[in-house]
């Protein structure tokens, strides 16, 4: 780690486990130095401290790809933090490149093909040894990026856009993993707002039930069952097990009396009401306002879509659907609307001015 230290670049990936265990950790982690490859073990390293002081030493630049999930990885695993990073896949989007994918964007940029096998990535990292298959394929996720950061840059430069990514990935760099609330979680299972208070019941109850499943078996969730057997269950709790798809082992022996036992205590708990929003309510739209604010809407996608064709990027980079849909319903809101913490410095540099002469027309 010493000589990473060293270095003014480093490429960074990461390997979990989350498809196979549960909770899920950092199984590898993977480091190109130099023109050099190296894999650190984090299930028998047991002080990953140094990787920490590298990856928040300023004097060296980090790469990822697509680091969303790194960084919070590492920040659930470990607490490091990262910085200062360069994320190739958010600089190959405002590049311009259409497949932001790292195979996609190393054939693109480098004319590099890296083999990309479902079989390998959906690969149990926790199970030791680790191929030669396996420890190839997680070596080539960094041995290329940075030469890709090299050529990202210059392109970067050229357009005018070395800003616009830095900005991007100075936010990247601040987010934090967020512990999923599993006493709460049952509100967010797909079609859970069609039950009743006594069918949310239920539902939380067996919620609860294949969370301590998962952790016991130490299997994700979705492997214990699947969400629309959660949702069957809680809107028909005395179905007969043995009927019901998709629920497995579950259906019948010691397994299925867990089940009977959450669906039991789901049917005697007390019910659930949604929680209303916390967020403070407008006045509600009449028709001809939510008229209006579809027109304006529609002119509003299409100048992000003139710009976003101008500069040959994505439209969702040149501004946010969300804001642009507060915007068609209180333009008058403008001001507020471009200080709001989601809207970039750099959008605002370079779009404020055209989208309020919009705004002002409307």
């Amino acid at each position: 780690m010493a000589s990473a230290l060293k270095q003014p670049r480093v490429a960074l990936d990461l390997e979990s486990n989350g498809f196979h265990r549960y909770p899920e950790r950092v199984c590898l982690v993977q480091l190109a130095v130099a023109g050099s490859s190296y894999l650190i073990d984090p299930l028998s390293v047991e002080d990953m401290t140094p990787l920490g002081d590298l990856l928040a030493a300023p004097s060296v630049e980090k790469v990822f790809h697509a680091a969303d999930y790194d960084i919070r990885s590492l920040d659930r695993d470990w607490g490091f933090r990262v910085r200062p990073l360069f994320d190739t896949g958010i600089a190959a989007a405002f590049v311009g490149y259409e497949q932001l994918g790292l195979a996609a964007v190393l054939k693109e940029c480098l004319d590099v093909e890296v083999p990309k096998s479902k079989k390998l990535q959906r690969a149990d990292w926790t199970v030791r040894p680790l191929s030669s298959e396996l420890l190839e394929y997680a070596a080539e996720d960094v041995r290329h990026l940075d030469r890709l950061t090299t050529l990202l840059r210059e392109r970067l430069d050229g357009l005018g856009r070395t800003e616009w990514v830095r900005e991007e990935c100075e936010r990247l760099s601040n987010v934090r993993f967020t512990a999923p609330d599993t006493k709460a979680s049952f509100l967010s299972v797909k079609g859970s707002r069609a039950l009743d208070a006594h069918g949310l019941a239920v539902l939380k109850s067996l919620h609860s039930f294949r969370e301590q499943e998962a952790l016991r078996r130490d299997r994700p969730p979705f492997k214990i069952f699947s969400d629309a057997v959660l949702l069957t269950l809680a809107a028909n709790p005395r179905a007969d097990l043995a009927q019901v798809k998709g629920i497995g082992r579950y259906r019948y022996g010691r397994s299925a009396s867990g089940v009977r036992k959450a669906l039991r205590q789901g049917l005697r708990a007390h019910p659930v009401e949604r929680p209303s929003p916390s967020a403070p309510r407008r006045p509600p739209v009449t028709g001809k306002q939510r008229e209006a604010a579809r027109k304006r809407l529609r002119l509003l996608k299409q100048w992000r879509q003139e710009h976003a064709d101008s500069l040959r990027i994505a439209p969702a980079l040149v501004w946010q659907a969300a804001s642009l849909e507060r915007l068609s319903l209180h333009p008058c809101e403008f001001d507020d609307e471009i200080q709001a913490d989601a809207i970039r410095r750099w959008q605002r540099n370079e779009f404020a001015d055209s989208l309020s002469s919009l705004i002002e027309r409307l």
